[in-house]
């Protein structure tokens, strides 16, 4: 009797994962025929479901899988079959069995639409970046892209902007970045030729992020300024291009447009992005210290956020306080963490806006202070510090900082009686920028809404209701996953 259960229980996981491969290769063959029937009557919509589809099966994935579905979607022995079968790991174990479940439902196709061939580079191209074989999946995107020149398709954009961003993404991870750039810009002009907006939206973001990773500034605002503009199509690709505008301001010294686009991307950007959003926020914060701003004390306890936040909130405490030494302490401590992120340039440049805040609670604590004082009070380690206190305050002052005199003869700093704030417009400015802004999110709500059309012209019917109601649920299942991937 013991043997008998434990018999049992060997099969059961072989006959779980048959059952779960045979799953998953069924709903790559609907997937399949989505796309033929999208290329058949060119709707697009079409194509980008099946694309959302493909996300939610990817974790699903194996070697098997990927043999058998090309098996069934390309002719064999066919030269895309051929080619891409050669960059697909061999199969496990349960090879044998899988096959010989696919191949009763195999279909043999008389044409092969260059959607579908297209579709299996990018579900192989998937797999191998989810495998993390990098050097695989730099040659198969490659071969994807030299296909996908020779092919004018608006139903193949979607895909294709795909294919696009794994492509730099796999040259990314081998350090190779630099070399796609000339085939990127290449990519990019046929796209802007062939009125392919999603796949122009795409290629801008992917030449920014492969200039700004080697500091190219100057060449990135360059291109951005130069590439048509029109309406986003991806709300994703519209998040990544306010974040690399937002730090190409940045480095800019445009710390208001900066401030901006960095906020209005971490707005938008979906709730499972959360390294993206991270990203966002520290570079929002050192724009908003650089300002002058102190952030909030939510920003750095988000949730999932804090840690990743931490070294930040103290570099915001130290500027705060404006005490010059914890700065440095704060600047050493973290040093590492913020060379990872590239953002150790910017906080060098927080250097001043620390002695600048530590002057303005100096000035608004004494009425007249001596500049010895002044210097001991900033911490100012250097050799004359008195002579830098008195050029610091001189600054400050002709700056508008604080409102005080120099007595030169003397060596003191005379502050002068702070004055009431509501009496001048500075109230009525802050409100009207705050009412601009709830006004601004409002239009681009309104601007976001999406309407089926003819609705009220006329009435939908019970079954195609079913059917709306039926899709709108898959769509919001995978758009999840979805936006998870693409960040």
């Amino acid at each position: 009797m013991t043997q008998d259960v434990e018999m049992k229980d060997n099969h059961t996981p072989s006959q779980s994962i048959i059952s779960s491969t045979t799953s998953t290769m069924q709903h790559l063959k609907e997937i399949a025929t989505l796309i033929d029937t999208g290329s058949y009557t060119k709707e697009v919509r079409r194509i980008a479901r099946a694309v959302r589809l493909t996300i939610g099966l990817r974790r699903k994935l194996t070697s098997s899988v990927l043999f058998s579905f090309l098996d069934f979607a390309l002719v064999p022995g066919s030269e895309p079959h051929s080619r891409l079968s050669s960059f697909v790991p061999k199969g496990d174990e349960h090879d044998m069995e899988v096959d010989t479940a696919s191949s009763v439902t195999q279909a043999s196709s008389k044409h092969l639409p260059a959607e579908l061939e297209i579709y299996c580079y990018f579900i192989v191209l998937l797999f191998l970046v989810d495998q993390k074989k990098y050097t695989e999946a730099k040659a198969c995107s490659s071969a994807s892209i030299a296909r996908l020149k020779n092919l004018n398709r608006r139903t193949i954009d979607v895909i294709a902007s795909r294919l696009y961003f794994y492509y730099s993404l796999s040259y990314e991870q081998t350090g190779d970045l630099a070399e796609i750039r000339g085939n990127l810009l290449a990519l990019h002009h046929s796209a802007t030729l062939r009125h392919d907006e999603l796949g122009q939206e795409t290629l801008l973001n992917l030449l920014l992020r492969n200039y700004l990773h080697y500091n190219l500034y100057d060449q990135a605002e360059k291109l951005r300024s130069k590439a048509p503009r029109f309406e986003a199509h991806s709300n994703q690709q519209f998040c990544r291009y306010l974040f690399y505008l937002g730090k190409i301001r940045t480095i800019q010294l445009e710390y208001t447009d900066a401030k901006e686009s960095l906020l209005q991307a971490a707005r938008k950007a979906p709730i499972a992005a959360l390294g993206f959003r991270i990203q966002c926020n520290k570079w929002a914060i050192l724009v908003r210290l650089l300002l002058g701003e102190i952030p909030e004390r939510s920003i750095f306890t988000q949730k999932g956020m804090d840690k990743a936040l931490r070294p930040y909130f103290e570099l915001t405490n130290a500027v705060r306080i404006g005490d010059l030494e914890l700065f440095r302490t704060v600047q050493e401590k973290f040093s590492d963490t913020f060379a990872q992120d590239r953002t150790h340039n910017l906080i060098v440049r927080l250097r001043h806006n620390v002695i600048r805040t530590g002057l303005r609670n100096i000035s608004i604590s004494y009425s007249r202070i001596s500049l010895p004082d002044v210097a001991k009070k900033l911490r100012l380690n250097s050799e004359n510090p008195v002579a830098d206190a008195e050029s610091i305050v001189a600054k400050a002052i002709r700056d508008g900082a604080i409102d005080a005199t120099i007595d030169h003869k003397n060596g003191y700093m005379v502050s002068k009686e702070t004055g009431d704030i509501y009496s001048t417009n500075e109230p009525q400015t802050a409100f009207n920028s705050r009412i601009a802004f709830c006004l601004n999110m409002h239009n681009e709500a309104v601007r976001a809404l999406r309407f089926p059309p003819n609705t009220h012209k006329e009435k939908e019917s019970d079954e195609k209701r079913r059917e709306r109601k039926q899709q709108e649920e898959e769509l919001a299942k995978h758009m999840a996953e979805e936006d998870d991937d693409d960040f």
